[in-house]
């Protein structure tokens, strides 16, 4: 049996792993319509950083993610490299930091996890297993900073209905110097496609929208896939 720590960093990390589904469903999508791919090397995204290239062990999950993995044992606190093209936010606490420079990130219990600014992160309901709830209500992350976009991509989950233009994508942009977040107007369907979503627009600090837990600073949007625009208060 393991320890209840062992055990409790393990249930962190697969609930983690469930809030991200719309973010990894999407990043799939994204392999299979463009040959985009999910676990990326940093000389993919920061091939102009020599300091970037040369970490052996970091690497960008789907396009917004920096993951760096614990590779000793014992330790309390990893050096994690910041690529100097952006902004980061440290995803367990929401505090953000330069690239270009290495910090030291908790490493106890939490794999140590960086967010790019410009990110723009859905996260869905805690679940015990992937079908188990539908995306009609979501927490939408902006990691300000940056211009950013995401597309949020969904389909019927069961079949490859997909492969003949079964699904639905809804665009997403964030507009640095106006503040702004656009949902634009989704295209495509499908049988059993939702016809609304609430949206909890979280806008990434210290203060909130950091870690596993759903925020309860938030400003809730109804998209029923009409363009919406919001902006940050």
């Amino acid at each position: 049996k393991y320890g209840d720590n062992v055990e409790n960093n393990m249930r962190n990390m697969m609930n983690l792993r469930y809030r991200l589904m719309p973010y990894i469903y999407s990043e799939g999508w994204q392999i299979s319509k463009y040959g985009s791919t999910m676990l990326r090397p940093l000389i993919m995204d920061f091939k102009n950083d020599v300091a970037a290239i040369r970490q052996a062990y970091q690497y960008m999950f789907g396009r917004s993610f920096l993951i760096a993995p614990v590779t000793e044992p014992g330790v309390t606190e990893w050096n994690v490299y910041l690529p100097n093209t952006t902004k980061w936010y440290d995803f367990w606490t929401g505090k953000s930091f330069n690239g270009g420079q290495t910090v030291k990130a908790a490493a106890q219990d939490r794999l140590p996890v960086f967010v790019k600014a410009g990110s723009i992160i859905p996260m869905g309901k805690f679940m015990q297993y992937t079908s188990e709830k539908p995306m009609d209500t979501l927490e939408v992350r902006v990691y300000t900073g940056s211009d950013g976009e995401f597309t949020l991509y969904s389909d019927e989950g069961d079949n490859y209905n997909y492969e003949k233009g079964r699904y639905k994508v809804i665009p997403f942009k964030w507009n640095e110097q106006q503040q702004a977040l656009t949902i634009d107007k989704q295209k495509g369907t499908y049988n059993g496609v939702l016809k609304k979503h609430v949206l909890n627009i979280v806008w990434v600090n210290e203060g909130g929208g950091y870690g596993i837990d759903t925020s309860p600073s938030k400003e809730t949007v109804v998209y029923t896939g009409e363009r919406l625009r919001v902006s940050k208060k």
